[in-house]
């Protein structure tokens, strides 16, 4: 996902996508602790998603201070 995208969305919305993307890594941790995960590069996807979606959610509280 890239960061363009994510500062298109509004508040709410980007709060939604990381509530959703902590439950994937969380997921993806479970799979990986089993060992099925097919793609262990997929769960550094996940983490760099999460610190995208935090920072836009950053830089727009900031603004709005």
């Amino acid at each position: 996902m890239k960061a363009a995208e994510l500062r298109s969305m509004s508040v709410d919305a980007l709060e939604a996508k990381l509530k959703d993307l902590k439950t994937e890594l969380f997921n993806l941790r479970f799979q990986h602790a089993i060992n099925q995960l097919d793609n262990p590069h997929k769960m550094t996807e996940v983490k760099h998603d999460i610190a995208r979606v935090l920072t836009v959610l950053q830089e727009m509280k900031k603004k709005e201070a």
